[in-house]
């Protein structure tokens, strides 16, 4: 699997949750300090779950036999949280360096 593949599947795995929820009650799993709102650090914090759960050994780096399928290129964890950083100002439609509820469960535009 392509880096760039396994990055999607680990990106997108969290909006498996929203299908089951309603945009407020997913934006809550991401909104630690409760303002109703998601800032860069908690939804990277939140999202980094994934990247955690599949480093098994822990060293920060995900390595082929630990990715989905079991190939692909490793990636650090600073990389994946890099493309986490992007993907929020991504989604942050209005610019206003917080997500909402609405832009949180909008897919990202290119």
């Amino acid at each position: 699997m392509p880096r760039r593949a396994a990055l999607a599947a680990l990106l997108l795995f969290p909006l498996c949750a929203l299908a089951q929820s309603t945009p407020q009650e997913y934006l809550r799993q991401f909104d630690t300090d409760g303002d109703g709102r998601v800032s860069e650090a908690e939804y990277v914090a939140h999202m980094s779950e994934g990247f955690y759960r599949l480093d098994v050994n822990h060293d920060g780096v995900l390595t082929p036999d630990e990715l989905p399928g079991g190939h692909g290129k490793p990636i650090t964890l600073k990389q994946f949280q890099d493309n986490l950083r992007r993907q929020f100002h991504k989604l942050d439609r209005n610019h206003d360096g917080y997500l909402d509820a609405r832009e949180l469960a909008q897919p990202p535009q290119g």
